[in-house]
């Protein structure tokens, strides 16, 4: 019986949420925060049990560890913007309390993710004698315990890797993006970056694609891009020789982004408006549609997994771990669709495992550092079941 305390209330936390409230005997309560208290009482109001709400500013560390004194929970979820994820660490950190995240630190002003920033972190949450957990989501979160369950199972060493991630659904609008849209066009419109043979190889952004034939889906357009789950999996994959990281995009998303791109609207440095300093970007933000709202008319499935190529007992060996999932079930179960789900069910697996005591440990910590084995089994159990298919790789 452990209290919980998520910070954030967008498509993503209202999963979070939905989940939690779902498993009364891991999650006994539950307190939601959010900038905007508004949101957070829409979600408590569609539960079949109460939460608390709660208004906090996660751009704030003061506010954090005083909100978390209040509740005292045994658990901070942070399911907010990735720029908050180091106050919120801080906030933690002050207050004595686990952490967990599901995407990695970002700083505003520079389209850039890497681990170091919170990885500093470890000594002081060691010394402090709590734990943080980065990256519960799908990518990363899941794909990294794929990594960690193939390793554990199926390989002596694994030489490549290719995460491999299909939005094959459609939710009808001209363009909209499957989460924040600040944080996903940030994403995209970076440097592209892949691990070879010990090093980073840099690319212009969406420079290199592919056909991919994802499982049933079938074959798409994919660009690699750079992930934040490569940097940890790099460190911890033994014999990796490659890894990369690929995602689909339709011509016309396409086509709407190199306009907005073109006209000045992806920026993310201030510019003069009528005497106002305002990010074109944030602004594009507030004009797109809420990707919470998307799921009403989302049809199609989502497709993603990790393909391996390595030895077991001195014999190449091929697969793939994956997951399908369906837009319009996920909207049917907690009215969200399937990218938001994807993200907020490992959130709470995530959550489960650190209240069950099954993950544990003093420090900062990725995901593929724990046993794969009860993450993988709670997957099967909570909505995103897994499946591999041998001898598989990108080309087929």
């Amino acid at each position: 019986m452990s209290k919980v305390l998520i910070i954030g209330a967008g498509g993503v936390g209202n999963v979070v949420v939905q989940k939690c409230a779902q498993l009364p005997g891991v999650f006994s309560e539950i307190v939601l925060a959010s900038r905007t208290v508004k949101k957070c009482q829409d979600i408590a109001a569609s539960l079949k049990r109460p939460i608390t709400v709660e208004q906090v500013d996660a751009d704030d560390a003061k506010q954090v560890a005083a909100l978390v004194g209040k509740h005292k929970p045994q658990l901070v979820v942070n399911v907010a913007l990735p720029y908050q994820d180091l106050p919120i660490m801080d906030g933690c950190l002050e207050a004595g309390v686990d952490y967990l995240d599901t995407a990695n630190y970002e700083p505003k002003d520079v389209a850039k993710f890497e681990y170091s920033y919170q990885w500093n972190y470890h000594d002081r949450y060691k010394d402090k004698g709590i734990m943080a957990l980065l990256g519960s989501g799908f990518d990363p979160g899941v794909t990294n315990v794929y990594c960690a369950y193939a390793m554990k199972h199926y390989y002596d060493e694994i030489n490549y890797v290719d995460i491999v991630d299909c939005n094959a659904g459609d939710h009808g609008h001209p363009f909209a993006t499957n989460f924040n849209p600040e944080i996903n066009i940030r994403e995209i419109t970076q440097k592209g970056r892949y691990w070879e043979n010990g090093q980073w190889v840099e690319i212009d952004p969406m420079s290199i694609h592919r056909d991919i034939n994802y499982p049933e889906v079938g074959p798409k357009a994919s660009y690699l891009l750079y992930h934040e789950e490569l940097e940890s999996l790099a460190k911890y994959i033994k014999g990796l020789k490659r890894i990369r990281f690929w995602m689909t995009f339709g011509e016309q998303y396409l086509t709407h982004l190199r306009v907005l791109q073109n006209v000045g609207m992806t920026r993310i440095d201030p510019v003069d408006y009528e005497g106002h300093k305002i990010v074109p970007l944030q602004f594009l933000k507030a004009v797109l549609p809420d990707p919470g709202s998307l799921g009403v008319n989302y049809k199609g499935k989502t497709s993603i997994g990790v393909i391996f190529d390595g030895v077991k007992d001195g014999q190449r060996k091929q697969m793939m771990i994956y997951n399908v999932c369906d837009h319009a079930e996920c909207y049917k179960e907690v009215r969200a669709q399937a990218v938001s789900y994807t993200t907020g069910v490992p959130a709470m697996i995530g959550a489960k495992m650190i209240l069950e005591g099954k993950w544990k440990g003093k420090g900062v910590f990725n995901m593929e550092q724990f046993d794969p084995d009860p993450f993988m089994a709670d997957l099967n159990l909570y909505g995103l079941p897994w499946k591999i298919i041998e001898g598989k790789t990108i080309d087929n």
